[in-house]
């Protein structure tokens, strides 16, 4: 086993928690809710769902 460590002045973003925002805020970067498959050509066409 090695004696040698590594020590970041800095912990990884990945390990932070994000702060927070707003619903609305959220709403005007990213725009709206959308599913997470969007419907084909053809359901499109004929307003299927």
């Amino acid at each position: 086993m090695s004696g040698l460590s590594f020590r970041s002045s800095r912990p990884d973003s990945w390990v932070q928690p994000r702060p927070f925002s707003d619903a609305s805020q959220r709403y005007m970067m990213y725009g709206p809710i959308r599913p997470m498959k969007e419907p084909g050509f053809l359901a499109r066409l004929l307003g299927l769902r």
